[in-house]
């Protein structure tokens, strides 16, 4: 089959991308391998989640979320949200749809997509001038090689399949991971009832909402700079030191190793005070696991009943990329740097690679059905 643009990814990214696209009367067609759009946040995302960030940062393009939604969206109005965004862009997103290659032929400027009907085991082919890489952050979770995992008596699960803490009231968890979804779900867990701990590797910065969506604002006006020393300010102020608690902060302030390295800075959802009142114990790197024991790295032991591994996620681009890999890095992200991040060669792009959240999203969807467009009017004349 025979299309102008091949999007791979029915998430967000590529939803976006499409919606953009049609905007500007170019056909496209978008490939999902699950059985929905926007998978990630209906079947692997746990139930309190919200949007960290307020809504005015996370749009998708041409789409502002209603006056009546709340500052931070919960998980079922985001997913309304972009069902909204896909009916009223008439968005086709075709699902089960397993893409197992794609590669390009010089001779005739165009991308061979193959891909495999996970329903039927049907085999299709399209053959587009542009394709987009729109798979996500957050294809597949990542669980570390941890020794002796496979001796644990406990259950083991990464953070894209946990729902909910109920299930676990009375059970020693220990959650891996102090990113925003480790320290939530750490959160979820001591509400209810679990014997909570979390694991932290390293240094990170935790931050009020209210403060991150001051120093956003900030950042319209003031340096980087200056407003990470805001934020410090108001951070040390609200929580003093942290330390005490095995909590420690970068030398490099939040907005900088954002901008910089893409780590976003933990948003507080009430967990820092759980850390305070003992309902949440901070231990430091797993070392070895010995059955029902983790042994961590000061050589201290504790049994638990659950690991949930908030250890991040991986792109699966390089899985199926067979021209234009080079592109991408080990861990499937564009090699080259935002904010131009988003344009590879031969007519590949990627949307939503950026670690910029859905403001990255949105800003990739335009540049790329942009720079598409722009093509077109060349050929043209």
């Amino acid at each position: 089959m025979k299309k102008e643009v091949v999007i791979v990814g029915g998430g967000p990214s590529g939803l976006a991308t499409s919606a953009c696209l049609n905007l500007l009367s170019i056909p496209n067609v978008i490939l999902e391998k699950e059985d929905c759009y926007n998978s990630l946040w209906k079947k692997r995302s746990y139930d309190r989640l919200k949007l960290h960030l307020a809504k005015e940062f996370c749009n998708l393009p041409h789409f502002p979320h209603p006056k009546s939604s709340p500052t931070y969206i919960p998980k079922d109005a985001f997913i309304k949200y972009v069902d909204d965004y896909v009916s009223h862009f008439k968005l086709n997103p075709l699902c089960c749809k397993y893409v197992e290659s794609a590669s390009y032929d010089e001779k005739t400027k165009t991308w061979r997509v193959v891909s495999k009907d996970t329903n039927t085991g049907e085999v299709d082919e399209y053959i587009a001038k542009f394709l987009v890489v729109a798979t996500g952050e957050n294809a597949e979770g990542y669980i570390p090689d941890v020794p002796g995992l496979e001796t644990f008596h406990g259950s083991v699960l990464h953070s894209s399949q946990y729902k909910s803490g109920s299930k676990y009231k009375g059970d020693a968890a220990l959650v891996v991971g102090c990113g925003n979804s480790g320290m939530e779900i750490a959160f979820d867990l001591a509400n209810f009832g679990a014997e909570t701990s979390i694991s932290v590797r390293s240094a990170f910065h935790v931050v009020p909402k209210e403060v991150i969506h001051m120093g956003m604002v900030l950042l319209k006006y003031l340096p980087l700079k200056l407003v990470d020393t805001v934020v410090n300010l108001f951070r040390g102020l609200l929580y003093g030191d942290l330390g005490k608690y095995g909590i420690y902060r970068p030398k490099d302030g939040p907005f900088f190793l954002k901008a910089t390295t893409g780590r976003s800075p933990v948003i507080d959802v009430g967990t820092i005070s759980k850390i305070k009142s003992g309902e949440i114990q901070v231990l430091p790197e797993i070392k070895e696991i010995r059955g029902s024991k983790v042994v961590f790295s000061d050589g201290k032991s504790q049994p638990f009943d659950a690991i949930i591994f908030s250890t991040g996620y991986k792109s699966t681009a390089n899985y199926w990329l067979k021209d234009g890999e080079h592109l991408l890095n080990k861990e499937g992200f564009p090699k080259e740097k935002f904010p131009n991040q988003w344009k590879g060669k031969n007519g590949l792009y990627f949307a939503g690679l950026a670690r910029r959240g859905l403001a990255g999203v949105s800003m990739d969807a335009q540049n790329i059905a942009n720079d598409i467009k722009k093509i077109f009017q060349c050929c043209c004349n």
